[in-house]
């Protein structure tokens, strides 16, 4: 659906006033110099219309038979004008989107665990590009809403969604602090919170477990996935300063630490549905995203560390409740 539907769907609640986060008043307030750039290439999108959607699956929008191949150049052409793609990977009528992230084999990690989908309403902290948000549509969700600092991400995410205006899925271009000062205090209005990728990038990770505690409803679910490290309870990795060249990397706990970290926010039912080493399939470059990757991260001698000599990424899916 198109911004303009959002405040339908928002209701007169109180998540109404994350409506002002979609309007072309709040894009054009944003203060970056490659924004005129990324509205040009929007706007050579090629007007299609796709005969098959699927969402559930994967993210494949079109097919090479509701095109020319003139659109379809057309078509690659206005989407390589937002590379980075980091977050996929898409397919919009047989252009494959082959991003940075093999996002899907998260969702797949996850999807089996977490709570049915159908008719709920989502939040998605750090949503990148929003393309778990089309896939939680794809399972059904009532509407999912995604809020992420990179206008570049949401402006991806509006490429995508001009091909499916019919679903319930946005990517507001905000932080989510600046997101909840719209809220009132303990807006709690959320069946399920996705926070994956972020934790790791908050100096206060309580603080943030407790911000995002605060937008559940009661016995709604948090979905976290976030970097981990072995050891015991009380265990975490502060890294003096960057991690995997990650400069913004503050805390990284055990997972006995995390949960310890869940129960004191007041959260219940914590555990722990997977664990996984991020390869080296999982994360790298490719010809949408040319920059380093996790290849060049690693200690090219001992891929188990990092090149600043720390154990290298693992991954856990942490599951809670609001009380």
């Amino acid at each position: 659906m198109s911004y303009r539907h959002l405040p339908g769907l928002l209701g007169n609640g109180p998540l109404r006033a994350l409506a002002r986060f979609g309007t072309p008043e709040w894009f054009n307030s944003r203060n970056n110099g490659d924004f005129p750039r990324w509205q040009a290439a929007l706007a050579s999108l090629p007007d299609l219309t796709p005969r098959h959607i699927e969402l559930r699956n994967a993210v494949r929008i079109g097919s090479t038979e509701d095109c020319t191949e003139q659109e379809q150049a057309q078509l690659r052409s206005a989407l390589q004008g937002l590379i980075p793609w980091r977050k996929g990977p898409f397919e919009l009528f047989g252009v494959h989107i082959d991003t940075e992230w093999r996002s899907d084999w998260k969702w797949d990690r996850l999807r089996e665990h977490i709570a049915p989908l159908p008719g709920r309403t989502i939040l998605d902290v750090g949503c990148g590009n929003g393309y778990h948000c089309f896939r939680m549509a794809g399972e059904g969700a009532r509407l999912a809403i995604g809020v992420d600092s990179q206008l570049a991400y949401a402006m991806q995410y509006r490429m995508v969604s001009r091909y499916v205006p019919d679903v319930p899925a946005f990517v507001l271009p905000t932080t989510f602090e600046h997101a909840l000062e719209q809220l009132p205090e303990d807006v709690a209005a959320f069946d399920s919170v996705f926070s994956m990728g972020v934790l790791y990038h908050r100096r206060s990770p309580i603080d943030h477990l407790l911000q995002l505690k605060s937008c559940l409803r009661p016995g709604g679910e948090l979905v976290l996935e976030t970097l981990i490290v072995e050891g015991p309870e009380g265990h975490a990795l502060v890294p003096q300063d960057r991690y995997c060249r990650m400069p913004n990397v503050w805390f990284i706990p055990s997972c006995a630490t995390l949960l310890l970290w869940l129960q004191r926010c007041g959260l219940c039912n914590a555990r722990v549905v997977d664990v996984s080493t991020t390869s080296l399939q999982e994360q790298r470059t490719t010809q949408w995203m040319r920059f380093q990757s996790l290849a060049d991260s690693l200690d090219p001698d001992d891929r188990s560390r990092t090149v600043e000599g720390l154990p290298a990424p693992r991954r856990a899916v942490i599951l809670a409740n609001a009380p």
